[in-house]
């Protein structure tokens, strides 16, 4: 007999099925056992009434990993509408010993370190694998709206010879006597390659050695990147992202009822028309709002950004909003500058319920524009990007998005480790 999964099991409703997954729980009444095993896709009940059944399952630990056949009966007052009767037990394996909490709770109340420490147990709980679930879902969103856009998936080197954004923030390493760097960004390589396929992207890790241990910030994550050439400006990437969001989204909802159901949560729409105010006038009305001397900084401050997400919440009704023209001061030197006014940049970030989640911009596409930006800089360890510009490249344009990040303000995580698998960090190189 073909094994299913606990959300088949409705469909099977009056025939023998066989299960397997681990034993997340069991209730023992006078004449009756209710043993719930989990699998990846849900919780089965298990009704058990011989007796010497009842003391051979009484007698598992928690997690114990076993296989059951039976009968499945539809029960509308069980959860899932299904249960399944008359079962025979077969145990797989049997833990050492009882995990470090208790998976049966509908929520581990245990601190943030202790859930890290144990990473590879408490990614059993339901709760946590639905974040992974909907984490996956976005993925495929994000692939397939880009794919349906004409853009081609490419994999870029993670190990480089020079850095992406600037000397620092970087991690070193040998490379057979030479020094080289984790990729900080895939920016150069789709850049390049929109001079061969026009329109690319890329889902890969990224590493940044930056000095924080907040709660937004990893030394590793997951960047979802895109570059797409013959543009105007920044403006036709930000509709692209628009569209990109608006898909992550609608894969969250078709693949992940279930995860959105036991999360509580309500998935953001994405406007027609994302709102979009200019950096220059945002600290016009973050200063004038709270007294605040933010006018001249060149970039927003996390307590910036929530006043931003907040003011787009009342004014649009939108959870998201872009933020356009940062100072050129504070973007990377391919960043294309506004031709009315140079001192700000053609580049936007996209705040998520008050939060930067994505970076993107229009980039200089002319190789004298680039040997300008680097004037009196070495760019003999960018030769090999430079060499793009000098054969010709169309105006061209990106961003890159953040999944963690995104995952987090999704399901209300306060810290984006909560919704990392292993997280790495100032202080973390384990599990």
């Amino acid at each position: 007999m073909e094994r299913i999964f606990s959300t088949d099991l409705l469909a099977k409703d009056g025939q023998r099925v066989r299960i397997a997954g681990w034993l997340h729980h069991q209730r023992q009444l006078a004449k009756v056992t209710f043993a719930l095993i989990r699998d990846a896709k849900g919780i089965a009940q298990v009704v058990i009434e011989d007796d010497s059944l009842r003391e051979q399952v009484g007698a598992l630990l928690p997690e114990s990993v076993v296989e059951v056949e039976g009968l499945a009966v539809r029960t509308e007052q069980t959860p899932g509408g299904v249960e399944i009767h008359e079962p025979q037990f077969r145990v797989i394996s049997t833990p050492s010993e009882l995990p470090p909490f208790e998976l049966r709770r509908p929520t581990l109340n245990v601190q943030l370190p202790t859930l890290l420490d144990n990473a590879a147990v408490a990614q059993r709980h339901p709760r946590l694998q639905a974040s992974t679930r909907i984490s996956a879902a976005s993925v495929g969103g994000f692939r397939s709206t880009l794919d349906g856009l004409g853009f081609t998936e490419i994999h870029t080197p993670k190990i480089v010879g020079s850095a992406t954004e600037t000397g620092a923030n970087v991690f070193a390493l040998d490379y057979f006597g030479r020094p080289a760097y984790l990729a900080q960004s895939p920016q150069f390589y789709k850049q390049m390659m929109v001079g061969a396929l026009e329109r690319v992207y890329e889902v890969g890790p990224v590493f940044r050695a930056e000095p924080h241990n907040t709660a937004r910030h990893l030394a590793q994550y997951t960047s979802l990147d895109a570059e797409l050439g013959f543009i105007e400006d920044h403006r036709d990437v930000m509709a692209v992202l628009r569209q990109v969001l608006a898909g992550m989204l609608e894969a969250v909802t078709q693949r992940c009822p279930r995860d959105l159901q036991l999360l509580g949560i309500e998935l953001p729409s994405v406007p027609a028309e994302v709102p979009s105010v200019h950096f220059s006038v945002a600290q016009e009305m973050i200063e004038a709002a709270t007294g605040n001397q933010v006018i001249g900084e060149p970039d927003l401050s996390p307590s910036d950004e929530r006043w931003i997400g907040d003011w787009a919440r009342r004014q649009h009704g939108s959870d998201f909003v872009f933020v356009v023209g940062y100072p050129m001061v504070k973007r990377p030197f391919y960043t294309h500058p506004d031709p009315v006014r140079l001192e700000f940049s053609n580049s936007f970030d996209l705040l998520f319920r008050g939060m930067e989640l994505v970076t993107g911009g229009q980039r200089l596409h002319r190789y004298e524009a680039y040997l300008n930006a680097l004037a009196g800089v070495d760019v003999g360890p960018l030769d090999g990007y430079l060499a793009a510009f000098r054969y010709g490249m169309p105006p061209h344009g990106g961003f890159a998005i953040g999944l963690e990040r995104w995952v987090a303000r999704i399901v209300g995580a306060d810290n984006v480790r909560e919704v990392t698998l292993f997280p790495r960090d100032l202080t973390r190189l384990a599990p």
